[in-house]
């Protein structure tokens, strides 16, 4: 899991690459779509607002073929994180969902407002769903780059 304090550092960051790019059009695009809707930019980026409180998950969530970006707008949740080899699968990987579930216990880790998080694939995370949170989640394909300062 990456977290960037802030989108400036995001753009600065990861200023170069077409789906970096398309994360901050999503998200300056904010003001124009609807919560609980997702949209999509090209076919290697879906986004919506979430508003609400997490739901508490039992099981780790991970992906192979998308990663999430979420960019908080407002208030704070608290996400448990861990190495995929570190956890035990409960359910196998769906290739149509693109989702796998698994237990165990991992790092907590506070995130609010303003910072932008990034949830790769060598890793699972679950929400502990403890307080309301606003924030762009955004769905996007693995394909064609890689993070930075990794």
């Amino acid at each position: 899991m990456i977290v960037l304090e802030n989108l400036e550092q995001f753009k600065v960051v990861y200023r170069d690459g077409r789906k970096w790019n398309r994360c901050v059009e999503a998200i300056e695009n904010i003001g124009n779509i609807k919560d609980g809707v997702m949209y999509s930019i090209g076919d290697s980026l879906t986004y919506m607002i979430e508003d609400g409180v997490a739901r508490n998950t039992e099981t780790f969530t991970g992906n192979r073929r998308y990663f999430d970006v979420h960019y908080y707008l407002d208030g704070h949740e608290t996400v448990e994180f861990a190495d995929k080899n570190q956890l035990n699968t409960v359910e196998a990987y769906s290739d149509e969902t693109d989702r796998e579930h698994l237990t165990g216990s991992g790092e907590v880790r506070q995130l609010s407002q303003g910072q932008v998080t990034i949830f790769d694939n060598s890793k699972a995370y679950r929400f502990h769903g403890d307080s309301h949170v606003r924030k762009v989640v955004l769905k996007v394909t693995i394909e064609d780059g890689c993070f930075l300062n990794k």
